[in-house]
């Protein structure tokens, strides 16, 4: 396949990988090499030959980017939003292929799209390699929650939502090796946050992981997170009324707490059987299901000891998903879920098939609900989570009223007094990227044209190791 360009040549092979032959002169053919899991046309056309720190505005997206160590911008292609982070080879390809297993196992993280090596400047020169990840859609850094009005209590909500992701790590072998909130993607889910691993570059898969490995994470996300807030702090984002240290400590104990209640072995005597019933729900509310339990008897058989085995997340969710389609967060579902029982109810359908109930409540309720997102919002909020909002703006504007208040009022109302509060504007996003890109170490503006070798950066290859 040939492009507007004779100097250059694609092609694609049947694993999704693809080369480009950028011809330089009289000094032969300079190998990019795109490898992929599935084919984009529109990667082919984007300035590979130049740094990322260069690459045109009109491709990029204007979207907050959280403190890294690397050049890292979110760029157009096609109607896709991909993050491309420049990095040297060794890192990307690694980095690449473990966000691949950790999608495998279906773990909360950005989605790997694409590896690109074999970059060179348009004089031959050596470029960093760029590892593409898909915009994770509706997601924000910590510090851009933190530049917005939010709760006082919202470091704890990002504290709790890191807890279960490292949990979920944990449980499928992944040791980390660099938590923090810098590391870690946010989306709103009903009251609480849920918590994305966006960056793996020290991270590693084994079968299971030791007491020693789980607890180095834990403990330097303790000293990374109460570094971080005290950042916020001295920038004045975040509230007087939070001690970072108590934060950072929360997150140890939230940790071994829910650790200990998925893994923990209970004990019961044989006339409290019931009490398993009970472990099974706890873990379901907690947004977990238990695909298989170990149950032993004690030697003098006076005693049972049940352990889950094998506990996934997303429950409510998942039940979600098959009664109407929608694929939402864990507490989002939750709340979908209570309200479709509540519908079901009001409308006296006890006896109906709850899939029947559920396909009218999406017509009913739920989709002429989120079609009054304004259109300028609907980048901004999830329809899951703008739906829980209204719910709970509905209360309490019923309760100020003292009676029911009718959900096109609610609608208006909430979009009126309460939605702006989501929207970042042009000048809140430039600072945060600023302060993004104050961070980064291995750009290659930062050395001589003529001595900058990608591959010996010592500064980008530390975290190949």
């Amino acid at each position: 396949m040939t492009t507007t360009e004779p100097s250059r040549y694609f092609a694609a092979d049947q694993l999704g990988a693809a080369g480009v032959f950028a011809h330089n002169g009289d000094e032969g053919p300079r190998a990019l090499n795109i490898t992929a899991a599935s084919s984009n046309p529109k990667m082919f056309t984007l300035p590979w030959e130049r740094p990322l720190a260069t690459w045109p505005a009109d491709l990029l997206a204007n979207l907050p980017r959280g403190i890294s160590r690397h050049v890292v911008r979110f760029v157009h292609v096609g109607e896709e939003i991909y993050a491309m982070k420049e990095i040297t080879q060794a890192v990307a390809e690694r980095e690449y292929d473990l966000l691949r297993r950790l999608q495998k196992l279906d773990l909360p993280t950005v989605t790997p799209i694409a590896v690109v090596t074999g970059r060179h400047d348009r004089d031959g020169d050596a470029l960093e390699a760029i590892l593409v990840t898909r915009h994770l859609k509706f997601s924000l850094p910590y510090r851009a929650l933190f530049a917005r009005n939010l709760r006082p209590d919202t470091a704890d909500r990002l504290i709790d939502a890191l807890a279960v992701l490292m949990v979920r790590l944990h449980l499928a072998g992944f040791y980390w090796g660099d938590v923090s909130l810098s590391n870690v993607l946010f989306l709103r889910d009903a009251e609480a946050f849920s918590a994305f691993l966006v960056d793996a570059e020290t991270g590693d898969l084994h079968a299971e992981l030791t007491d020693g490995q789980r607890e180095y994470d834990i403990d330097l996300a303790r000293t990374n997170i109460i570094g971080e807030l005290m950042d916020l702090s001295s920038g004045e984002l975040l509230p007087s009324n939070v001690d970072e240290v108590e934060v950072g400590d929360r997150l140890v104990e939230r940790y071994h707490s829910l650790w200990k209640t998925l893994t923990g072995t209970e004990k019961f005597s044989p006339d409290e059987m019931w009490k398993i019933e009970k472990r099974v729900n706890t873990l379901n509310q907690l947004g977990f299901d238990v695909d298989e339990l170990e149950v032993k008897t004690s030697e003098d058989g006076n005693r049972v000891l049940v352990r889950p085995r094998v506990v996934d997340a997303g429950y409510c969710s998942r039940k979600l998903l098959r009664l109407t389609g929608l694929d939402v967060q864990e507490n989002q579902a939750r709340r979908l879920l209570n309200d479709l029982d509540t519908y079901r109810a009001s409308t006296w359908r006890d006896d109906d098939s709850l899939e029947i109930v559920a396909t009218d409540w999406m017509r009913e309720v739920f989709e002429p609900t989120v079609r009054m997102i304004p259109p300028e919002y609907r980048s901004q909020i999830e329809p899951a989570q703008f739906f829980h909002e209204i719910l709970d703006h509905r209360w309490f504007l019923a309760e100020k009223a003292g009676h029911d208040i009718p959900m096109r009022e609610a609608v208006q109302s909430y979009i009126k007094n309460v939605l702006p509060q989501y929207k970042l504007d042009t000048k809140a996003v430039a600072e945060l990227n600023e302060e993004a890109d104050s961070g980064v170490m291995d750009e290659q503006s930062t050395f001589g044209d003529d001595d900058y070798h990608p591959d010996d950066d010592p500064d980008a290859a530390v975290w190949a190791g």
